[in-house]
Protein backbone atom coordinates (compact mmCIF):
# COMPACT_ATOMS: atom_id res chain seq x y z
CA UNK A 1 0.00 0.00 0.00
CA UNK A 2 3.02 2.52 1.07
CA UNK A 3 4.35 2.06 -2.66
CA UNK A 4 1.00 2.62 -4.03
CA UNK A 5 1.23 6.10 -2.22
CA UNK A 6 4.63 6.69 -2.98
CA UNK A 7 3.91 6.44 -6.83
CA UNK A 8 1.08 8.38 -6.97
CA UNK A 9 2.45 11.22 -5.18
CA UNK A 10 5.34 11.21 -7.75
CA UNK A 11 3.43 11.17 -10.58
CA UNK A 12 1.32 13.57 -9.12
CA UNK A 13 4.76 16.09 -8.66
CA UNK A 14 5.63 14.98 -12.06
CA UNK A 15 2.09 16.02 -13.44
CA UNK A 16 1.98 19.29 -11.39
CA UNK A 17 5.19 20.69 -13.19
CA UNK A 18 4.51 19.48 -17.27
CA UNK A 19 0.97 21.02 -16.18
CA UNK A 20 2.90 24.57 -15.31
CA UNK A 21 4.79 24.21 -18.57
CA UNK A 22 8.39 24.50 -16.26
CA UNK A 23 10.40 23.46 -19.50
CA UNK A 24 13.85 25.85 -19.31
CA UNK A 25 14.81 23.58 -22.59
CA UNK A 26 12.42 26.17 -24.49
CA UNK A 27 12.69 29.20 -22.89
CA UNK A 28 13.55 32.36 -24.78
CA UNK A 29 15.25 33.83 -22.21
CA UNK A 30 15.92 32.58 -18.45
CA UNK A 31 17.76 35.14 -15.81
CA UNK A 32 20.76 34.68 -13.70
CA UNK A 33 21.64 37.32 -11.88
CA UNK A 34 20.30 39.60 -14.09
CA UNK A 35 21.92 38.33 -17.31
CA UNK A 36 20.33 36.70 -19.94
CA UNK A 37 21.69 33.54 -21.64
CA UNK A 38 23.18 35.21 -24.59
CA UNK A 39 25.38 37.77 -22.26
CA UNK A 40 26.81 34.75 -20.00
CA UNK A 41 28.92 33.04 -22.52
CA UNK A 42 31.45 33.57 -24.93
CA UNK A 43 29.20 33.16 -27.93
CA UNK A 44 26.77 36.70 -27.69
CA UNK A 45 23.75 34.31 -30.28
CA UNK A 46 21.17 32.94 -29.41
CA UNK A 47 21.63 29.23 -28.90
CA UNK A 48 18.26 28.41 -30.14
CA UNK A 49 18.92 29.00 -33.47
CA UNK A 50 22.00 27.20 -34.48
CA UNK A 51 21.10 27.89 -38.47
CA UNK A 52 22.68 31.03 -38.98
CA UNK A 53 25.68 30.63 -36.73
CA UNK A 54 28.63 29.92 -38.84
CA UNK A 55 31.86 29.31 -37.17
CA UNK A 56 35.27 30.67 -37.73
CA UNK A 57 37.07 27.92 -39.12
CA UNK A 58 40.54 29.71 -39.63
CA UNK A 59 43.16 28.61 -42.90
CA UNK A 60 45.08 25.43 -42.66
CA UNK A 61 48.93 26.19 -43.25
CA UNK A 62 49.42 25.54 -47.49
CA UNK A 63 52.62 24.84 -46.58
CA UNK A 64 53.84 21.41 -48.16
CA UNK A 65 55.42 18.59 -45.82
CA UNK A 66 59.13 18.77 -45.63
CA UNK A 67 58.94 22.75 -46.16
CA UNK A 68 56.92 23.66 -42.92
CA UNK A 69 58.13 25.11 -39.75
CA UNK A 70 57.96 22.60 -36.61
CA UNK A 71 54.98 24.08 -33.83
CA UNK A 72 56.06 23.87 -30.75
CA UNK A 73 54.19 21.45 -28.36
CA UNK A 74 52.04 22.93 -26.11
CA UNK A 75 53.13 20.64 -22.95
CA UNK A 76 55.50 18.01 -22.25
CA UNK A 77 54.48 14.64 -24.62
CA UNK A 78 51.80 16.10 -26.17
CA UNK A 79 51.20 14.95 -29.04
CA UNK A 80 52.96 17.38 -31.86
CA UNK A 81 50.62 19.53 -34.39
CA UNK A 82 50.64 18.94 -37.96
CA UNK A 83 52.36 21.95 -39.38
CA UNK A 84 51.61 21.21 -42.97
CA UNK A 85 49.35 20.91 -45.43
CA UNK A 86 47.43 17.26 -46.08
CA UNK A 87 45.87 17.72 -49.45
CA UNK A 88 46.11 14.38 -51.38
CA UNK A 89 46.93 12.56 -47.73
CA UNK A 90 43.13 12.00 -46.43
CA UNK A 91 41.70 9.68 -45.72
CA UNK A 92 44.49 7.92 -43.39
CA UNK A 93 43.96 4.44 -42.60
CA UNK A 94 46.22 0.97 -41.79
CA UNK A 95 46.43 0.01 -45.88
CA UNK A 96 46.38 4.27 -46.81
CA UNK A 97 48.75 6.02 -44.53
CA UNK A 98 51.09 8.41 -46.41
CA UNK A 99 52.04 9.66 -42.78
CA UNK A 100 54.31 6.58 -42.33
CA UNK A 101 56.51 7.50 -45.70
CA UNK A 102 57.81 10.65 -44.05
CA UNK A 103 57.67 10.04 -40.38
CA UNK A 104 59.21 6.57 -39.61
CA UNK A 105 62.69 7.25 -37.78
CA UNK A 106 64.87 5.69 -41.21
CA UNK A 107 63.21 8.04 -43.49
CA UNK A 108 62.26 11.38 -41.09
CA UNK A 109 65.72 12.63 -41.06
CA UNK A 110 66.16 13.07 -45.00
CA UNK A 111 62.28 14.08 -45.00
CA UNK A 112 62.87 17.39 -42.81
CA UNK A 113 60.33 15.43 -41.00
CA UNK A 114 59.79 14.90 -37.01
CA UNK A 115 60.43 11.16 -36.99
CA UNK A 116 57.96 8.89 -34.74
CA UNK A 117 58.85 8.11 -31.37
CA UNK A 118 59.99 5.03 -29.30
CA UNK A 119 56.40 4.69 -28.26
CA UNK A 120 54.52 3.81 -31.08
CA UNK A 121 57.12 0.96 -31.45
CA UNK A 122 55.59 -0.64 -28.26
CA UNK A 123 52.11 -2.13 -27.36
CA UNK A 124 51.52 0.30 -24.61
CA UNK A 125 48.84 -2.14 -23.02
CA UNK A 126 51.62 -4.81 -22.39
CA UNK A 127 55.10 -2.97 -23.00
CA UNK A 128 56.15 -5.40 -25.16
CA UNK A 129 58.82 -4.02 -27.75
CA UNK A 130 57.15 -4.69 -31.33
CA UNK A 131 61.00 -4.32 -32.85
CA UNK A 132 60.40 -1.57 -34.96
CA UNK A 133 57.13 -2.46 -36.49
CA UNK A 134 54.39 0.46 -35.68
CA UNK A 135 51.63 -0.48 -32.84
CA UNK A 136 48.49 -1.49 -35.00
CA UNK A 137 46.89 0.99 -32.67
CA UNK A 138 49.08 4.00 -34.49
CA UNK A 139 47.32 4.02 -37.55
CA UNK A 140 45.09 6.70 -37.19
CA UNK A 141 47.46 9.58 -37.04
CA UNK A 142 44.78 12.43 -36.62
CA UNK A 143 43.06 10.86 -33.53
CA UNK A 144 46.09 12.60 -31.91
CA UNK A 145 48.01 14.58 -34.34
CA UNK A 146 45.54 17.77 -36.05
CA UNK A 147 46.33 20.37 -38.04
CA UNK A 148 47.17 23.81 -37.09
CA UNK A 149 44.71 26.46 -37.60
CA UNK A 150 45.62 30.45 -37.15
CA UNK A 151 42.18 31.34 -35.73
CA UNK A 152 41.79 34.45 -32.81
CA UNK A 153 41.57 33.23 -29.38
CA UNK A 154 37.97 33.42 -28.29
CA UNK A 155 39.44 33.40 -24.54
CA UNK A 156 43.22 34.60 -24.07
CA UNK A 157 45.15 31.49 -23.21
CA UNK A 158 47.09 31.90 -20.57
CA UNK A 159 48.39 28.20 -19.44
CA UNK A 160 51.99 28.21 -19.68
CA UNK A 161 53.71 24.56 -19.95
CA UNK A 162 56.58 23.27 -17.71
CA UNK A 163 58.93 21.79 -19.72
CA UNK A 164 61.69 19.58 -17.82
CA UNK A 165 64.13 20.45 -20.70
CA UNK A 166 64.77 22.09 -24.03
CA UNK A 167 64.59 18.89 -25.63
CA UNK A 168 61.27 17.68 -24.48
CA UNK A 169 59.91 21.20 -26.34
CA UNK A 170 60.02 19.17 -29.46
CA UNK A 171 59.95 15.10 -28.75
CA UNK A 172 58.61 12.99 -26.76
CA UNK A 173 59.78 11.08 -23.77
CA UNK A 174 57.25 9.21 -22.87
CA UNK A 175 58.09 5.91 -22.39
CA UNK A 176 60.76 7.07 -19.87
CA UNK A 177 58.64 9.11 -18.30
CA UNK A 178 55.19 6.98 -17.96
CA UNK A 179 56.11 4.82 -15.24
CA UNK A 180 57.62 8.10 -13.20
CA UNK A 181 56.26 7.90 -9.67
CA UNK A 182 54.66 4.23 -9.62
CA UNK A 183 56.77 1.57 -7.04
Amino acid sequence: MKSICKKAVVTAGIALVLAFGVNPAVADKKQSDGKSEEELGIRKQSLYSEEKEKPDHGEYSKTEPGKSKRIERAFENSPPLIPHDLTGMLPIAETNNSCLNCHMPEAAPSMNATPLPKSHFVDMETGKDLKGSLDGKRYSCMQCHVPQVKIPEAIKNTFRADFRSKKSKTSSSLLDTLNEGVE
